[in-house]
């Protein structure tokens, strides 16, 4: 079976390594991987972790590009990856652009989609945006549904989706986060080198995680949450926050202009993913708008204070590791003095079980898939 991987940003390589790790086990798949270059630098750095080399790399990314130019783009080159590559099946993830187009390009020549991290849901259009308009698509067309929980699994049925089609593995970001603490944990020289370069943190101080990049919080949002969190770390000495600031320029000039006179708050590039792993050990709680980060806190017992009206991640909120907190600047400060001083309303959060998975969801996309080529050989060998 001849089966295509595509990605194109670093949550998707992320979470499709594990699956595309699996699968280079096995010599009854061939397996080919395009990268769309949606995000360059920071796809690369992940790819080259988990020793992964694209058969296809488009390259796509350019500054300042639409979402509209960017599709453009994509529909015609990866329309000539399926021509040269011609698949059997076409594997995405997530709710990318890269995954959406991608997806689009094989049910236009009736190649079979397979869609890891399927059924997640805001029922809101606009947040997050395009993701949500993404997924949906994608979940109209594809031959298989690899779901990460239960709740995935009900919107896909609620949508009219067969259950047959549906298959429940967990989610791929446990998988590849179980494998990069693993290559902390044993490599001394690797944990000196991430010691080393973060020795700018006071270890006396505990340390807060922030990220935020959603196009939605751009402007007044984002505004609400950089004032929050300089006004936290002004009124506690004993604290720190870490940045990694994306590369958009609007989040760039945004954060550069709220937060950079603080001593207290570190503005750093975008960190290798394995730096991130590292990050997340040694944090003491998270504020974030990513979907990623919601999935794998838990896993570290680590709270997360989610800037965003609602998510698709409605899990770790009903199991108590997150908590939305939307954009609004009040609940930002109050929420994370909360977990600084109440020790017992911090433990509720850090002890609550990862719902996400347990870090075998590779392997059950694969056994999923030998069972849906399986069925789809009886089918071709029954008789008329």
């Amino acid at each position: 079976m001849n089966l295509l991987v595509v990605v194109g940003t670093r949550p998707e390589a992320i979470k499709m390594a594990p699956v595309i790790k699996r699968f280079l086990l096995e010599p009854e798949f061939s397996l080919q991987i395009c990268s769309t270059g949606q995000h360059r630098e920071m796809l690369t750095s992940v790819l080259r972790l988990f020793a992964i080399e694209p058969d296809f790399n488009l390259d796509l990314m350019e500054k300042n590009q639409t979402l509209s130019s960017l599709s453009a783009k994509m529909y015609s080159r990866f329309d000539q990856v399926l021509q040269q590559s011609k698949p059997d099946m076409v594997l995405v993830q997530g709710d990318t652009t890269t995954a959406m187009v991608a997806a689009t390009c094989a049910f236009y020549r009736k190649i079979p989609v397979a869609h890891v991290e399927a059924g997640l849901r805001s029922f809101d259009l606009d947040k997050p945006w395009p993701e949500e308009f993404n997924r949906k698509v994608i979940g109209q067309f594809a031959r298989l549904h690899f779901v990460p929980t239960e709740k995935a699994k009900q919107n896909l049925l609620n949508d009219g989706v067969a259950a047959q089609d549906i298959y429940l593995t967990g989610n791929t970001v446990v998988d590849a986060l179980l494998q990069a603490k693993r290559k902390i944990d044993v490599d001394p020289e690797l944990s000196a080198r991430l010691d080393q370069k973060y020795s700018f943190l006071d270890q006396d101080k505990r340390l807060i995680l922030m990220t935020g990049h959603r196009r939605e919080n751009w402007g007044e949002g984002q505004e609400a949450v950089f004032t929050g969190i300089h006004q936290l770390v002004d009124g506690d000495a004993s604290i720190q926050v870490l940045y990694p600031v994306h590369m958009n320029p609007v989040v760039k000039q945004k954060a550069n202009s709220l937060l950079a006179d603080s001593n207290n708050i570190f503005l750093v590039p975008p960190v290798d993913y394995i730096e991130m792993v590292y990050l997340l050990m040694r944090c003491y709680f998270i504020v974030t708008d990513s979907g990623g980060l919601q999935e794998e806190a838990p896993t570290f017992g680590k709270p997360l204070l989610v800037t965003r009206d609602v998510t698709e991640r409605t899990e770790g909120v009903e199991a108590g590791t997150a908590i939305l907190v939307g954009c609004d600047r009040d609940k930002i400060v109050s929420l994370s003095q909360r977990l600084l001083q109440d020790e017992e309303f911090y433990a509720q959060m850090s002890c609550a079980q990862n719902p996400y998975g347990d870090g075998t969801a590779a392997d059950s996309i694969f056994q999923s898939l030998i069972s849906y080529r399986q069925t789809v050989k009886n089918k071709d060998t029954v008789p008329c």
